[in-house]
Parts: C-alpha cells; structure tokens; sequence
C-alpha cells in the first residue's frame, strides 16, 4: 500500500495530510485522512520550528512514495518546505500550479501562470466530489468565489477580502470604529456599530455569493452545489442561512478542499 503527503502552503496557515492509496479524492468524507496538521506559515521562516516539524511528521508516518504541495505565500517559502525531509531527498516533490493540467478540466483563465495554485487546486477538489455545476468558496485570509462548470470549465472567479481582514480594515484605516467581535445576530441592519460592521462585512460577501449564482445562470450553469472551505467557512455559511440567498443548490462546508484536490491532481501524475 502506498503512502502520499501533500501540503498546502497558504498566506496564513501550512496544511498537510497523508493518504493511503486505499484511499481516494472522491470519497464524501470531511475527515479524510489520518494524519493531519497545520501551523502558522510564518513558522516556516524559523529553522527551529521547521525541524519541529519534519521530525513530527517523519515519526508519525512511514516515508511516503510521492509527496505534492500547493503554495501561494512565495518562492522563499516553497524552498523552506522542499529543505522539510533531507533524509528523503530521493523523492520528488510535485508542485501543482494554476496552469497545471488535470484531464477532463480546463480553465478560462487569460494567463493560467497566474491562477492561485489554492484556487486551482480548490476547484479540481471539488471537480473530485461531483460533476455538477458548482460554487467554490474558499473563505480565508481572503474570499475566493470561483464557478465551476458541469462540463469541467473552470469559468473564473473572484477574491475579495476575506471577513477578518474587512474588519480589521475598518479599525486600521479609520478613526473611531473599533474591531468588532461576532454576536449572534440577524442580517437586518445594525443599530449599534458592532453589528453594523459585522452585518456589513457579512452582507458584502453575501453579495459577491449572491451576485455569482446570477451570472453563473445567466452562462446557463447554474449552480446546483456550494462548497465553502477555509477559516471563516462556518460563519459564512451561518450568514448565508440567515440571508434571502435562494435557489436549488445545496450548501456545505468542506475542510481541506485544496489538499483534496492537490490529492487528486497527484493521482494523475504518479
């Protein structure tokens, strides 16, 4: 049985898995994998904190047979992940990038080079669950909405930011409002500047995911499913519970959709 590691390296957090081969991408399990982990992708500039996790992983797994990474916090950090395992310095690391070809997808994508590996890898995860047409939402330092055709077309998408850095923003940048915390409450209009922060970085993303479904039926693919991954995954799809958002998909937060797919793609490149 064969073993592989994948990593995905964002702004914010490193995320890594093994499967075995026994396995597979397609299977509707949240908790995939045995072995799983995350740290604070800042941590990779620490050699200390670096050794304390190859020696982590290499205890807790036999030496896998392929390993695959997603990486969009930079060339310095990609070299601080590839340094992880000197003593499996035999095996090759796959990198999947946003021009990275897997069969049966294509992207619209002007300048595929360019497409965030996250996102590219986000939408062959979801391609790996269903053929339908769907709504990728990876809500994490940033918002990412990208629209995913039955037919396999990557139609392109959106970043926005994502609701921290909304409400960070606000603080940062103004004089008197202050970084609001999350209360549990309705999407009606806030009559205190707490909840008019927190409904209106809610109602933003919201509309973005609102504003997506339109044009998603208007190119004659409607969506049928929603997939929401990342830190704020949960929260949003509160907000979207509590919103006039309407139609006949269904809706359901996912973790580790950009390893699921980076699993996928490595498959196909083994």
């Amino acid at each position: 049985m064969s073993l592989y590691l994948l990593f995905d390296v964002g702004n914010t957090r490193l995320k890594w898995a093994a499967v075995e081969s026994s396995q597979h991408p397609s299977t509707r399990q949240k908790k995939l994998w045995a072995y799983s982990g995350s740290i604070s992708s800042n941590a990779l500039q620490s050699a200390e904190a670096r050794g304390e996790l190859a020696d982590y992983i290499a205890k807790t797994l036999p030496k896998p047979d392929a390993i695959a990474f997603t990486c969009v916090a930079g060339p310095q950090a990609i070299g601080n992940v590839q340094s992880l395992f000197p003593q499996w310095n035999d095996l090759a690391w796959k990198q999947l990038t946003g021009n990275s070809q897997y069969q049966g997808m294509r992207t619209l994508y002007q300048d595929p080079e360019k497409l965030g590996a996250d996102r590219w890898a986000a939408v062959i995860g979801a391609r790996a669950l269903s053929n339908t047409n769907t709504l990728i939402v990876n809500a994490g330092t940033a918002t990412t909405i990208d629209l995913l055709g039955g037919n396999g077309v990557h139609y392109g998408g959106w970043i926005l930011p994502g609701l921290s850095m909304m409400q960070e923003s606000l603080r940062t940048n103004t004089a008197q409002l202050p970084l609001a915390e999350r209360a549990n409450t309705d999407m009606g209009f806030g009559i205190n500047t707490n909840d008019a922060i927190i409904g209106g970085c809610d109602a933003a993303q919201i509309g973005a995911i609102t504003q997506a479904i339109h044009i998603a039926k208007h190119l004659n693919h409607p969506v049928e499913k929603i997939w929401l991954d990342g830190g704020n995954a949960k929260v949003l799809a509160q907000a979207i519970m509590k919103s006039q958002v309407t139609g006949s998909f269904a809706i359901e937060t996912i973790e580790g959709l950009v390893l699921r797919g980076t699993w996928a793609w490595l498959l196909q490149n083994l």
